[in-house]
This record gives C-alpha cells, sequence and structure tokens, in this order.
C-alpha cells in the first residue's frame, strides 16, 4: 500500500520544533510493509493543506493519505475542516474507532476531532499532531485500511 504523509504545524513548518510524528509513522508503515511515497510538512493553513490532499489524491500517488496534527480544540487547529472540504465522502467510524481506543491511554483521547474521508480513490485520515497519539490512532485503524483501499478500487466486502 502506498502512503502519504502530511505533517500539519505552524512550529515545525518554521523549523522551531522537530518533527516527531511524521518520522514516528514512517516508520510503523514501514513495519507493516506499506511504502511511503511522499511527506511533507505545512502550516496550520486551510488552503495549504487543502492543495496537498487535492494534488496527492487526485494524481493518485498515494492509496492512504495520513495527516498529523492540527485536529484539537486550538484556533489554529484546521486538519478536519480541510480534509472535510476535499473529502466528497466521510468515513466516521474511522474517527470513532480512534478516539475510542486512545481513551485507554489518554483521557483527552475524546476531544481529538479527527476525520477520515474519500477522495477520489484515496483514502485520507487524520492523525494527532503527538507522535504516540499519531501511532496508537494508525494502529487502532490499520488492518481496515489495506480493506478500505481494495474496496475503493473496486473490490467486494466479503
Amino acid at each position: 500500500m502506498r502512503v502519504a504523509i502530511l505533517t500539519i504545524s505552524d512550529s515545525v513548518f518554521r523549523g522551531e520544533r522537530a518533527d516527531l510524528s511524521g518520522p514516528a509513522l514512517r516508520e510503523r508503515c514501514a513495519q507493516r510493509g506499506w511504502q511511503v511515497v511522499a511527506a511533507e510538512i505545512v502550516p496550520d493553513e486551510s488552503s495549504t493543506i487543502q492543495a496537498f490532499l487535492i494534488a496527492c489524491a487526485d494524481s493518485r500517488q498515494a492509496d492512504v493519505i495520513l495527516t498529523t496534527g492540527g485536529t484539537g480544540l486550538g484556533p489554529r487547529d484546521v486538519t478536519p475542516e480541510a480534509t472535510a472540504a476535499v473529502c466528497p465522502r466521510l468515513i466516521p467510524g474511522l474517527g470513532e474507532l480512534m478516539r475510542a481506543a486512545g481513551k485507554g491511554s489518554n483521557p483527552h483521547a475524546a476531544l481529538s476531532r479527527a476525520v477520515a474521508g474519500v477522495r477520489g480513490q484515496t483514502l485520507i485520515v487524520n492523525l494527532p499532531g503527538s507522535p504516540k497519539g499519531a501511532v496508537e490512532s494508525l494502529d487502532a485503524v490499520a488492518a481496515l485500511l489495506p480493506h478500505a483501499v481494495d474496496v475503493l478500487r473496486g473490490a467486494r466486502h466479503d
């Protein structure tokens, strides 16, 4: 499975803080045998996030785009809205599953506004910005992603 990783953080984009979540997700994807075909860092700007998601999905460069960051309640956290704006179909169950799985290790997991959706034949999944939260959330839905990609490509639900 081909994966693109988009880190969304003003401070990481400006070079004030290291990107820890993107590399943590890259490592987890490699452990699962998934190929990371792109990794970018953008600021918490809806138009910039949307532009990356559209370009990556519409080029069919990746089967799955994983975003990390911008899913909280802060005034600059716009990732869910940017994702929903470019996805004609949302998949609420993935966000619900990630929040349910996260509550065991982080009582604040319920405050995540992460969404997942489909643009064309690409699945887009928002993950939290912390390395631990991003990897744990990915782990919560990882077994479903290859099947979801297969179904997007025309496979039957079995």
